[in-house]
């Protein structure tokens, strides 16, 4: 009996102080993998851009703040060309506005949607309820932050990607 009670707590214990990284979507977690097509219906993966700074942006053609977002997206993306990538998910259903919005913003980095709204299993994955929401990934694909926008990113992306 006694060797059951010191083994349920050991287990207890060690489960306690266990640090093991999950797949999940706070920080400190291993961002989920995506796998979703481009605007030419090549699937990519979100892990193919392991090895630099990742900001993974859920927008939508139809949504204000999101395009509002853009221009400072393309200064920031401009700025770390070989260090830092955007993989946008489109929360859009219709393919014409999609890509118009990618056109008229001249967004240049990796942009993907399956077309089908809140029912892409990505919704569930990353507990999406809104857009824009974002989430900074670092190298690992480990989660460095979530829906940081405007100053906050940009003074984020400058400490990760700037030598000390």
């Amino acid at each position: 009996m006694k060797k059951i009670y010191f083994v349920l707590v050991f287990t207890f214990f060690n489960l306690l102080t266990s640090n093991a990284q999950v797949v999940g979507t706070e920080v400190g977690d291993i961002a989920p993998e995506i796998d979703l097509p481009d605007t030419k219906g090549n699937n990519v993966l979100l892990s193919s851009l392991r090895g630099e700074l990742v900001l993974v942006d859920f927008w939508a053609s139809w949504c204000g703040p999101s395009i509002k977002e853009q221009p400072e997206l393309i200064k920031l993306y401009n700025t770390y060309p070989d260090k830092f990538s955007i993989y946008s998910v489109s929360m859009d259903t219709k393919k014409p506005l999609w890509l118009a919005a990618i056109a008229k913003q001249k967004l240049p980095w990796t942009q993907v949607s399956d077309l089908k709204y809140w029912k892409s299993p990505v919704v569930g994955d990353y507990m999406l309820q809104s857009v824009p929401l974002n989430f900074l990934i670092d190298k690992n694909g480990i989660i460095m932050a979530k829906n940081i926008h405007g100053n906050a990113l940009n003074e984020m992306v400058k400490s990760l990607l700037t030598p000390q």
